[in-house]
Formats: structure tokens, sequence, C-alpha cells
């Protein structure tokens, strides 16, 4: 359904160029739910406000690959096209609720815009349909709130109006980025619940962009792995888990808070060194300088991100040589 290939998305900023995706390739199929994941400052967000085309031009421009949905090329969409596409076939939940809803709208304004830009509604049917879409996602009192700022919200209502905004003309993909950062944990519970429900209803393929790797465990079926604007490793989400090939997803994987037999946490496991600037990326394979594993052609070429095993993809040199 939609296929990135190549991807490089840059930046042209005062000390030079910034390669916040250099060459992603992914593949999402109907239905699909798939995990993104890595520090932040990896390109993963870029990376999906790209497929939306809501990167400001400049500073941003693409310097090359295609964003395929539906065989067609998004980043050669003229901009009455790809608005027609953006929150209507692909929909994106944003990272912090708060900022992205407009602070002088009520919330049934903006859940209204959707079904009257994209369903063509009159005004009192959108507002019924937005007060539907409140009470799909969880919503108490959907009448009173539909008429409320998002000041008058809690942080988790505020989630549940961005998903049902996102979802509202019933999308073929959802971007989710972020989808419970800053939610306590029952809420957070409760947001990915709802996706997935609404995932099972609607058939809604699901790009899940987060740092949290719990979450990705829960309710992913692919992943990938990103560092400085590339994939590092690519897999099923156990396989990932049980089996990871690149020495960066191991570190992911070791640095997650564990308890022993007493309750009591272990020491955190580091990656060693800092993440390098994307204006001044190492040579060869840019996790080289941090790698514990690294052999003498890490810094000197970039591996090829290839598969090592049936479904699972790895840039790494030791493991191509394992």
């Amino acid at each position: 359904m939609l296929s990135i290939r190549h991807l490089k998305t840059y930046f042209r900023i005062p000390a030079g160029v910034s390669r916040a995706v250099d060459g992603v390739s992914l593949d999402i199929g109907p239905g699909e739910v798939m995990g993104v994941v890595g520090e932040s400052g990896c390109g993963k967000s870029v990376m999906a406000l790209s497929i939306l085309g809501l990167l400001p031009r400049p500073p941003a421009f693409f310097a090359g690959g295609e964003i395929l949905f539906h065989n067609q090329d998004l980043l050669k969409l003229p901009p009455d096209a790809l608005r027609q596409v953006r929150g209507n076939q692909i929909s994106m939940i944003f990272q912090e609720p708060m900022t992205a809803l407009n602070p002088v709208f009520t919330v049934g304004d903006q859940l209204m815009e959707a079904f009257r830009a994209h369903r063509n509604l009159a005004r009192s049917e959108a507002l019924e349909r937005s007060i539907e879409m409140l009470a799909k996602v969880g919503v108490p009192a959907p009448e009173r709130r539909v008429r409320e700022y998002p000041y008058q919200l809690s942080g988790g209502m505020r989630q549940r109006v961005m998903i049902a905004m996102a979802l509202a003309c019933r999308p073929v993909l959802l971007l989710a980025d972020e989808p419970t950062t800053a939610l306590d944990v029952s809420i957070q519970a409760q947001i990915l619940e709802l996706m997935m429900e609404l995932k099972s209803e609607l058939n809604t393929a699901i790009l899940l962009i987060t740092h949290d790797l719990s979450v990705v465990a829960e309710i992913t079926r692919r992943v990938a792995v990103m560092y400085t604007g590339k994939i590092m490793e690519e897999a099923p989400t156990l396989d990932l888990f049980d089996a990871p090939l690149h020495p960066y997803t191991r570190g992911l994987l070791t640095s997650i808070p564990r308890a022993d037999a007493s309750f009591e946490i272990e020491s955190l496991t580091e990656i060693k060194g800092v993440v390098p600037s994307v204006v001044a990326l190492p040579p060869g394979c840019h996790f080289e300088p941090r790698c514990p594993e690294a052999i003498d052609i890490c810094g000197a070429q970039a591996p090829a991100l290839e598969e090592a095993r049936p479904g699972h993809r790895v840039a790494c040199w030791r493991a191509a040589h394992a």
C-alpha cells in the first residue's frame, strides 16, 4: 500500500546540510502495524512528515527517492492533490496534542473541518459526525466536549480528540507519532487499546513512531530501527527482540530497565558515546564510533541494508560476515 524507496529528506541550515532522512526504504501493507524506533533526532518524525508533505520547503528539500502510495508518488503530487490525500486516505496523530490542536478553536470546529473538507458535509451533519467520533474514541459527554477548547481537556482527552480527527474519514493509513508520549501508564494502555480496536474495525494500517520498545513489543508485527537517518535493522517484532543482529539494536534492548527476582532495578547498560551531528556524520557506518563490535571496514564503507534471514534485514558488516 505504501512503499518508501531510498527517501532522502535534507535540511539546509547555517551549519551545512542536515541529512535527517538518508536513503530510507520501507513497505507497509494493508492493515499492518509497523513500528519505527530509535533515539530522539534519528529521523523518525521527519520521515512521517515527509509522507504527508508537511515539511516547510525551504529549509527542507528532497534529495532523492520516492514515496509510492497506491503506486502514486506523493512527492510529485501538486499541493491540491496532496491535500485530498492528507487527512482523508492518510492521517497522522501528532506527537504533542496541546500544540497540534489549535487553542482558539473548539474541539468540534477542528473535528468538523475534516468532514467538511473531505466529505462535503453541511455544518449540522459534520457536527453530528464529530460527536459520534468523540464517542467512538471514548470521550465522555461528547455533546458537551465538542463545544470545549483544548485547554479544557486533560492530556488523555486531547490525545483521544487527535485520534478522532485522524480517523474521521476512515483513512487506510495512520501515522502515529509518539501517540502515548507524556501520558501516564493507565492512559497509555487505553490509547493503545483504542488504536488497535479501531484498526481492527477499519482495517487501517498503522505506522507507529516511538522510542518506547515496550509499546512496540505489545502491538506491532514488524519493526524498523533507525539511527542518524538510516534504517539499521528491520525484522518481525518477535524476531528482532529474540535475536537482534545489529549492535545498535542490541544496545537499545539492553538499555531497557529490568528488575531482578527481588524486584530491584538492575544497573542499566548504556550505549557509549553520543549520537553524531547529522551535518558531520562519520564515514562508513554511522554507528562505528560507538560500536563495541566494529571491524576495520566499518569505518571506511557504509554497509547496505540487506536480508540476513528471511524477512530480517540488517545494515552491518559483522552480521553480514557472521
